[in-house]
């Protein structure tokens, strides 16, 4: 079993910035992959981006130039920081982590873009 634990959601206003955490734990493996999705009411979730445990990532094109993923192995830790914020960027955001056998989803963070 892998827990995921997520914070750092939030309340901002547009053109502010947030940085979501996700913390794992359990039975992780040295080769994994972490990301974010998000689901905003009425819509499917969404990938936001990726990360390989060897540094590759991934976005989603409405988000490149304004989101970065990051991580560290160290701690079982990815990291989203979210800048340039925009009201379609309001969802609920969920980390996943897979190790291209397994996958586990945290609870989600609330992030709300409003004025």
């Amino acid at each position: 079993q892998v827990q995921l634990v997520e914070s750092g959601g939030g309340l901002v206003q547009p053109g502010g910035s947030l940085r979501l955490s996700c913390a794992a734990s359990g039975m992780i493996k040295s080769i994994n992959i972490m990301g974010w999705y998000r689901q905003a009411p009425g819509k499917q979730r969404e990938l936001v981006a990726a990360i390989s445990s060897d540094g590759i990532t991934n976005y989603a094109d409405s988000v490149k130039g304004r989101f970065t993923i990051s991580r560290d192995n160290a701690k079982n830790t990815e990291y989203l920081q979210m800048n340039s914020l925009k009201p379609d960027d309001t969802a609920v955001y969920h980390c996943r982590y897979s190790d291209y056998v397994r996958e586990y989803w945290g609870q989600g963070t609330q992030v709300t873009v409003s004025s």
